[in-house]
């Protein structure tokens, strides 16, 4: 079948094919796209030389005639890393990613959100340069750095739009700020940064490892807040301005007082935030989410009641989210995502909704844990940097 849409079987497309696994040899490429054997092998000879394609173990003969077999193509995932770094309100965690998403060191810190962008984002600009280090990669091999959030995130300007957790990031411009603080450390020329909200992009590393056959995906992560990432069909759904999959701010008819400002959130009432409210009004001393979580694998009961509690009460607010998406995966992460929680959520999500919504739904834990954020950060710059039209791009900035 040939290509459509632009239709022109550019150095681009060619590698997308092979990234793909839809065409990993020269003789598939010319079928797929229609193109002459010269005009493949010049196309690739680009790719070749900007070192993004290599050859791999010759192939199965296809003809009964038998004959030599053929060479196969590879994606060379080594010519380049990305850096990665995910951030919540107490702590936050970074890593040098292959392109392929392997993660070949990491570093976590507990820097404060609330300490605001300059001197957060300061602060992931030295723990880059100490992961290149570590690694023994050179900063001019960073293609890309992504970003993970706690907030909504205008996608076009990489800024966060009146976040309810982030005091002093709203409209900041994030992506300049890391681009220079990358530079100030490692002395090398600024990348491309991209940012999105946090459970957008874990809900994005989780379905490209584990279910990349899921075409509707939805993650919900339940921390100092609580918020959702949709990905339909292989992409992250935003909607028109990023505030998607915000439902911690779904009012549920209580009156507790929500950080956003309004009351009867179900942030308020049902996220490791409010949990660690009610265990601290108790004696039980916890102040955030990751308290609560330690509480949890510590088997303490109240924790545990309360997990169960705040999970049923989510779990009333997605029977309407599985409802309108009709998913095929639900996945719980972040502080609170452990069997009380779940159970919970099943609780009221099973009695709630319709028995056709819930037919072929999987509702099943993280399978990255932490690493889910980086994981999907590190695939947003790859998935942008080597679209076809990008690469068209960059191999002409590279004069080849």
């Amino acid at each position: 079948m040939r290509m459509a849409g632009r239709g022109q079987g550019s150095a681009g497309d060619l590698l997308e094919l092979v990234r793909s696994g839809r065409a990993v040899t020269r003789g598939a490429l010319q079928q797929v796209t229609g193109l002459s054997r010269a005009t493949v092998g010049q196309r690739l000879d680009r790719l070749f030389r900007a070192g993004w394609l290599r050859e791999g173990a010759g192939g199965p003969v296809d003809s009964p005639l038998g004959g030599r077999p053929s060479i196969t193509l590879e994606f060379h995932d080594a010519h380049a890393v990305v850096l990665a770094a995910d951030l919540d309100t107490r702590h936050a965690r970074a890593a040098v990613l292959s392109l392929t998403g392997e993660i070949l060191a990491e570093h976590s810190g507990t820097p404060l959100i609330e300490d605001g962008p300059d001197v957060v984002l300061g602060e992931l600009g030295h723990w880059f340069a100490e992961l290149l280090e570590k690694t023994g990669r050179r900063a001019d091999e960073v293609c890309g750095i992504g970003l993970a959030v706690p907030g909504p995130v205008d996608i076009d300007t990489g800024r966060v739009v009146q976040p309810p957790i982030m005091p002093g990031w709203d409209g900041y411009d994030i992506r300049g700020r890391l681009a220079r603080a990358f530079t100030e450390h490692t002395g090398a020329a600024p990348v491309p940064v991209l940012v999105d909200n946090d459970a957008n992009l874990m809900a994005y590393g989780e379905q490209r490892t584990s279910y990349p056959g899921c075409s509707a995906f939805v993650l919900v992560k339940v921390s100092t807040g609580i918020g959702a990432g949709v990905v339909v069909h292989g992409s992250i759904y935003r909607g028109i301005d990023g505030g998607a999959g915000d439902i911690g701010h779904i009012r549920v008819g209580a009156d507790a007082l929500c950080r956003c400002g309004s009351r009867g959130c179900l942030a308020a009432v049902a996220s490791g935030g409010a949990v660690a409210r009610r265990l601290a009004e108790t004696g039980v001393p916890a102040a955030s989410g990751s308290d609560v979580r330690d509480l949890l694998a510590a088997g303490d009961p109240e924790a545990a009641a309360l997990a169960r509690e705040a999970g049923r009460q989510v779990g009333d607010v997605l029977a309407t989210v599985v409802t309108l998406l009709n998913p095929g995966v639900l996945m719980i992460a972040g502080d609170l995502a452990g069997t009380p929680f779940l159970t919970g959520v099943r609780e009221l999500l099973y009695q709630r909704a319709l028995p056709r919504s819930t037919a072929h739904l999987d509702v099943v834990t993280s399978r990255l844990g932490e690493r889910a954020g980086l994981v999907g950060a590190g695939a947003l710059v790859v998935e942008h940097l080597y679209a076809p039209e990008r690469v068209e791009e960059r191999l002409a900035a590279l004069g080849v």
